[in-house]
């Protein structure tokens, strides 16, 4: 049975492709939608995106008709403008009809009572809402398509019991999938037990046709060694070249920021695999913005950024501070490009950062510069990916170009989450975790143990 889906705006700016996602149904947009979008397209950050992008969505649809008779979709459906139906008669007298979220509930609450033989269902992403919405008896839903159940959220690893013979097999060639192992996506790590040795844990990958042995079980980078289990797990992605998207999930102190780090540094700087380290962190609100004027991006971007030079600066023990110092070949060869370079004692995180920025060898990003960009040959680190929306998460990951490693690391918990587009069932980074997980160039691990100290592991227990 066809129904009306009347969109509020924040459906819109969090999925700009919604319209296209109801089926054959009636899909309604009150006029004061467009006026919201109007009024945010100039933002800056992650909303004025997404209202820009909305807008240009929305635009897209008119080559196939009129938006106030209503346009016939590709998928069967039909879109249009609502421009009436705001007749306050049917609303509670204590509503305030100033605000444009109660504008979109007179529309909706008229529409419902007009359309007596169709079901007007209200969606929106706005909890205050869909509380009056439910109060005044009105249909209402949270945008469900690219919602995922948290409770059955991928993780990247399961536990078996082998018998010896078996946990002997992968070491000699690798062991099929069978009853006990059960299936598993490429990439997916199996903790093994033992079932006729006692005390006896091994890590293995299953590589998409067999379960094999760790690759870098005993490799460091950038001095840095894996502390746990799941730490050993995400360094074997890290470090494998043939995986070109990692996502890393877990609390704060689990180790996603500076394991990425580290691993980036060793590639890009000690190995030379990539020309580049790219990171990317976003800028949420308009309340979050660099600006415009005055000041430099690099200066107004810093806040954002001290996760990474606090990773880095865990990183620069003396040995390194010596070692590097010196090993100057990569940033001559950069510099060139440029201007020439005069190499300065790398003693600290900022001066460390500013000679590989200047040389063109480190970058820092938010989201708002990376539309048009290919970024090729090089590491990209994108922090905070929990507070991206799926249409977002797809946009940073279309970036990729030849011979690129895209990593996104994140807490999808809600009370990591400052967007007010997502949660933590509809945020970029579970999404990404979701969809990408059947592909062997991907791989995921939840990162479970806090290993930053003892009182950052009490705190993310209890409180």
């Amino acid at each position: 049975m066809i129904k009306n889906y009347i969109l509020d705006t924040n459906v819109l700016i969090h999925f700009p492709g919604s319209i296209y996602t109801f089926e054959d149904n009636n899909i309604i947009i009150p006029i004061i939608c467009l006026e919201e979008l109007d009024n945010l397209k100039k933002k800056e950050g992650i909303l004025g995106y997404q209202a820009r992008e909305a807008i240009r969505e929305i635009n897209s649809i008119r080559q196939y008709g009129d938006v106030y008779g209503g346009v016939k979709l590709p998928n069967g459906g039909t879109l249009r403008v609502e421009l009436n139906h705001m007749n306050a008669i049917s609303v509670p007298d204590g509503m305030d009809l100033s605000k444009n979220d109660n504008k979109i509930l007179t529309i909706a609450i008229n529409i419902k009572n007009e359309s007596k033989d169709m079901d007007t269902i209200l969606v929106t992403k706005d909890l205050c809402v869909a509380i009056k919405a439910e109060a005044m008896n009105l249909q209402v839903q949270d945008y469900q398509n690219d919602k995922i159940d948290v409770d059955q959220i991928y993780r990247g690893y399961k536990e078996v019991s082998l018998s010896s013979s078996q946990i002997d097999k992968i070491y000699q060639g690798g062991l099929k999938l069978n009853k006990k192992t059960g299936d598993a996506f490429p990439n997916e790590f199996f903790c093994i037990k033992s079932n006729d040795r006692n005390s006896h844990e091994t890590l293995a990958k299953f590589d998409g046709n067999k379960i094999v042995p760790l690759k870098y079980a005993n490799d460091k980078a950038w001095g840095l060694t894996p502390r746990n289990r799941e730490q050993r797990m995400a360094f074997e992605l890290l470090m494998d070249d043939d995986i070109h998207l990692v996502t890393l999930s877990g609390g704060a102190g689990t180790g996603k920021s500076i394991l990425s780090v580290a691993t980036a540094l060793q590639k890009v700087i000690e190995n030379n695999v990539y020309d580049k380290i790219i990171l990317i962190k976003p800028v949420v609100s308009a309340g979050d913005s660099i600006g415009y004027l005055p000041g430099k991006e690099a200066a107004k971007l810093k806040p954002f950024m001290d996760s990474f030079g606090d990773a880095i600066e865990s990183l620069m023990t003396e040995r390194n501070k010596k070692q590097y110092a010196s090993k100057s070949d990569k940033l001559e060869k950069n510099a060139k490009k440029r201007k020439e370079y005069s190499e300065k004692p790398l003693f600290s995180a900022e001066s460390f950062l500013e000679q590989y920025k200047e040389a063109g060898i480190i970058e820092m990003k938010t989201f708002a510069f990376m539309r048009g960009r290919t970024l090729s040959n090089a590491m990209v680190i994108i922090d905070e990916a929990q507070e991206m929306t799926p249409h977002l998460a797809k946009l940073m990951l279309t970036r990729a170009g030849q011979d690129a490693k895209f990593v996104m690391i994140g807490d999808p918990s809600d009370n990591q989450i400052d967007n007010t587009l997502v949660d933590s069932k509809s945020n970029g980074l579970v999404y990404v975790i979701e969809k990408m997980k059947p592909y062997n160039i991907t791989g995921h691990v939840y990162l479970e143990e806090v290993e930053r100290s003892a009182l950052a592991k009490v705190a993310e227990e209890c409180l």
